[in-house]
């Protein structure tokens, strides 16, 4: 995959929430063209998937620590 993808993949859970944000803020307080706002609005869907997979796996990891009693950090 593209470097590009890796960097998407990575992005922590607060930028992505932070770039939501922006996104919103900016849709709800200017006058843009529709593309555009087609645009902020498909980047803050994909944003918005980013973040929730990223809540899932967080989810799962908890699930497994509670269930085993274990604590330890997972790999």
């Amino acid at each position: 995959m593209s470097e590009q993808k890796d960097n998407q993949e990575t992005e922590s859970f607060d930028a992505i929430l932070e770039q939501l944000r922006t996104i919103v803020e900016r849709l709800e307080s200017e006058e843009l063209p529709l593309e555009e706002s087609l645009r902020a609005f498909e980047r803050g869907v994909a944003l918005s998937r980013r973040g929730q997979r990223i809540l899932d796996e967080a989810e799962r990891r908890v699930e497994v620590l509670l269930r085993d009693g274990n604590t330890a950090p997972l790999e």
